[in-house]
């Protein structure tokens, strides 16, 4: 009998539990493109003077709104504004997607009063369908009228596409007694592999940050959140990541090097983490929550091969969501990880603190019967060590089911 799939362990947040960025301002729309039943527009309003990074797919066949963001940020304008749409990707469309793209951009900029350069673009949904350019800027007033500091949940919501539950985080920290504030919403479920998975995420920080520094950060916080998660192996065309930073009407800006700096990167690496593992909680079809944790590595990289080869096994994915200890798929996993020179007379594998193998081989306390029991649990976490250094990773994916095949083949009907 087919399992009933719901996000694992992943509640809807409330308003209550959300702090607003002064001066950023959400609007959300319905545009028509979705259903007539839900919003499928946002544009988020950015004050002047702010600082905005992004990082993006390194699908090659990427998104026409992705080569516009790209190139609007390349060119260092000073960013007032993101419109995202959902339900159309509007990637493999050819000079037709970009020509489109611009169109938005045009008509959001002239609304705004700023220039078509600085508003960044926004897709995701159905890729090789063409964005409905009229709908979105018909429904584009409607998105502005409705502008709040206080609509990050609508915007979540907004941006869904086979997204079970809308993904938001909300923290504050304290800074030479200032209070500073990191919000942030993504969307994600399906398509999900780094570099950086089917996703959208927007960060802001209520702080001025330099947009060198900012660029620094994104990308360090990247590499351990969005890029250490995983749901079935595929990249998508739109990916984007945009981290914000807001000047607060304060004196108080970051310094590269300084304990604040510290502490706002470790904020923002707190928000970014907890949206990305609502991603593989949400994710298409998925019943089981995995945590693999790679340590004893030479260096983060092989940690990363190892964890991704693991969390990418169709097999052991399968004997997951089957609750299956054919554990010797997880071995197998290892060796194809394409880290050269593993001992695997010092390889060591555990399932939620239960070691299976060691030294590279059946432990003599395995008993099939407990390692079926964790199986069987919602949330698992596979702890390798490789014996071979000091470095470890952590990556977050899901199991494979009957229902991840049924979403994806029936997407477009």
């Amino acid at each position: 009998m087919e399992k009933k799939i719901m996000a694992i362990n992943l509640k809807k947040n409330t308003k209550e539990n959300i702090n607003v960025i002064k001066g950023l301002k959400l609007g959300v729309a319905n545009a028509g493109i979705k259903s007539m039943n839900s919003s499928d527009l946002l544009v988020i309003s950015i004050p002047e003077n702010s600082s905005v990074a992004g990082v993006f797919t390194q699908n090659q066949f990427c998104a026409a709104p992705v080569i516009v963001a790209k190139e609007h940020l390349k060119k260092g304008n000073e960013i007032r504004a993101l419109i995202v749409n959902s339900g159309c990707a509007n990637a493999g469309m050819g000079k037709q997607g970009i020509d489109d793209t611009n169109s938005v951009c045009k008509s959001l900029a002239k609304h705004l009063g700023v220039e078509q350069k600085q508003i960044l673009p926004f897709s995701t949904g159905l890729i090789m369908s063409k964005l409905p350019v009229e709908k979105i800027n018909k429904a584009i007033p409607e998105a502005l009228t409705n502008f709040s500091e206080n609509n990050w949940l609508e915007a979540a919501e907004s941006i869904m596409t086979t997204d079970t539950v809308p993904k938001i985080y909300s923290k504050k920290i304290k800074l030479k007694d200032q209070s500073v504030t990191i919000t942030g919403i993504c969307k994600g479920s399906g398509m999900i592999y780094p570099n950086m998975a089917t996703m959208l995420a927007f960060i802001a920080v209520d702080i001025s940050i330099t947009k060198i520094m900012l660029n620094e950060l994104i990308k360090e916080v990247c590499e351990s959140t969005f890029n250490c998660i995983s749901v079935d192996g595929d990249t998508s065309t739109n990916d984007s990541f945009i981290l914000m930073g807001i000047p607060a009407s304060r004196n108080l800006s970051l310094k590269k090097n300084s304990d604040d700096y510290t502490k706002v990167k470790s904020a923002i690496s707190d928000v970014a983490t907890l949206l990305a593992k609502s991603i593989v909680r949400d994710g298409e079809g998925a019943t089981k929550f995995m945590t693999i944790h790679v340590n004893e590595a030479l260096n983060q990289k092989e940690a990363k091969m190892v964890g991704m080869s693991i969390a990418n096994s169709p097999l052991v994915k399968t004997a997951f969501f089957a609750s299956d200890a054919n554990l010797g798929r997880v071995l197998s996993a290892i060796g194809n990880s394409k880290v050269k020179d593993l001992n695997l007379n010092k390889i060591n594998v555990y399932i939620n603190e239960i070691l299976f193998a060691n030294a590279g081989a059946i432990s003599t306390s395995y008993d099939e019967r407990k390692i079926a029991s964790e199986m069987k649990k919602d949330e698992i976490k596979l702890s390798i060590s490789l014996g071979r250094g000091h470095t470890e990773a952590t990556i977050w994916t899901t199991d494979l089911s009957h229902k991840y095949i049924e979403i994806n083949s029936e997407y477009r009907t």
